[in-house]
């Protein structure tokens, strides 16, 4: 069975994530089934509020986006973190930068592994409110699950889910959604870039050709994880270094390819039948984490087309950050360095400076910040707006391609969805008292994946 098309109804100088927090300084280390939700505010009240669930970088500069982005009022009411540090850093410097748009006094900040719905809960069923799921993959699926039986909009950040149960559940969760008039929107930012989409424009149009080929490289410096101190129990040091451990994020690859994968499937404008791959660690290696240092996975398309994601995590290597794209007539690049809304379509197969043929124009605002405009005009302006489905087959594509890669073997699509593995299967039920799901050896290192022996899958 050939997976659906990614096509449908998703949508495609504000500072980016990066510049936030560069700016601000670095942030410390009623169930409403079968009823659809109206499409206004609460009474005499436009304003949009926000629970912040998962305090870090990356939740601290999504808020600022969503402050930040024009249409009406919005605020940020509740916020949730596992760690103290974390949601206290965080508080401090949104208060600080946004002023009284941020909203959240002591007895709506919330720590523990049920913080998520008691934040949510602060939230109003039917009047545009959106929870922000930003923190850790794993949990990623059962907060969604439960925004949606509240009643609430959703932004979620990538990566989506861990393992194919995951998925499944983002899927369901998502068509949920649907039925209840919910706006879901997910982290994948670069479909909101309006170069990319006009890009995807001339594809559609054919003024490539057909495509033969898809290109994607992440090929930057990555820190190794140290022995865990003996003070810090074992299971808070692996959530804290989520993208060290499969069952917390699905490690580094899966956690930040996510973005290049997702670009080959839309410009593929199909999802893959088939995964394989290699990857490694080098010799000397001493990380203490779940993750290899070097990837390469190959994806089959049901035409036969091929794609290609490359990714090394080692320092004083070459370095690439770059989509690139070949037809038949010609040879484009669709991104750059950082998501960077490089775009270009060159004369031939050549991709250089002195061969370009079209290139966009530089974008007004980040992907990051348009996402948001997206989302707030469509809850606002009551129009379709779920990207769910789409963003958890996107995963599925990268769960396929580490499996491939960690298990040695090739993986079809029917075998990745319709999958049972779970890395951590009562991941809904933990506790800060809980025992992990690994545990290192005697030096401190956790287990790798060994193909020919591993299984994800």
């Amino acid at each position: 069975m050939n997976p659906p098309s990614p096509s449908g109804t998703d949508l495609a100088s504000a500072p980016t994530r990066r510049e936030f927090l560069g700016r601000t300084g670095t942030i410390a280390a009623v169930a409403l089934a079968g009823v659809k939700i109206p499409a206004v505010h609460a009474a005499g009240d436009d304003t949009i509020q926000l629970a912040l669930i998962g305090c870090g970088g990356r939740g601290s500069g999504a808020v600022g986006n969503a402050l930040e982005a024009s249409g009406g009022p919005i605020k940020l009411v509740a916020m949730a973190d596992l760690y103290e540090n974390r949601l206290v850093g965080a508080h401090k410097v949104l208060s600080e930068t946004f002023g009284q748009r941020v909203d959240v006094p002591r007895d709506r900040q919330f720590l523990g592994f049920d913080a998520f719905k008691k934040a949510i809960d602060c939230l109003r069923p039917g009047s545009g409110d959106v929870a922000m799921l930003t923190g850790y993959a794993g949990f990623r699926p059962g907060q969604l699950e439960y925004a949606v039986q509240r009643g609430v909009n959703v932004f979620m950040e990538k990566s989506f889910a861990t393992d194919p149960p995951g998925v499944r559940r983002v899927i369901k969760a998502g068509e949920e959604a649907d039925r209840k008039g919910l706006k879901i929107a997910a982290g994948l930012m670069c479909r909101h870039s309006r170069s990319r989409q006009e890009l995807i424009r001339r594809i559609r149009d054919g003024e490539l050709g057909d495509i033969q080929l898809i290109r994607a490289y992440r090929m930057e410096s990555s820190g190794s994880l140290a022995p865990k101190p003996p003070q810090i129990p074992d299971l808070e040091w692996q959530i804290r270094n989520f993208t060290k451990f499969l069952w917390v994020s699905g490690g580094l690859y899966a956690e930040m390819d996510i973005h290049q994968i997702d670009e080959i499937c839309w410009i593929k404008d199909a999802w893959p039948v088939l995964a394989h791959g290699v990857g490694g660690r080098v010799a000397d290696s001493t990380d203490c984490s779940q993750n290899l240092d070097s990837f390469s996975a190959e994806w089959t398309f049901a035409d036969g087309t091929k794609a290609y994601d490359v990714v090394r995590y080692i320092p004083k290597c070459h370095d690439d950050f770059a989509t690139y794209i070949h037809g038949t007539k010609r040879a484009a690049q669709f991104s750059g360095a950082i998501h960077a809304a490089t775009c270009r379509m060159y004369k031939d197969q050549r991709i250089r400076r002195d061969n370009i043929a079209w290139e966009a124009s530089k974008e007004e605002s980040t992907a990051w910040q348009l996402q948001w405009h997206d989302l707030l005009n469509a809850i606002r302006n009551n129009q379709p707006f779920n990207q769910a489905r789409r963003a958890a087959l996107s995963n599925l594509t990268d769960i396929m391609g580490r499996a491939a890669i960690h298990m040695g073997r090739e993986i079809t699509w029917d075998e990745a969805m319709n999958s049972n593995f779970q890395f951590c299967p009562d991941i809904d039920q933990l506790t800060h008292d809980s025992q992990p799901p690994i545990h290192p050896d005697a030096a401190g290192r956790y287990p790798v994946p060994i193909p020919g022996k591993w299984t994800e899958i």
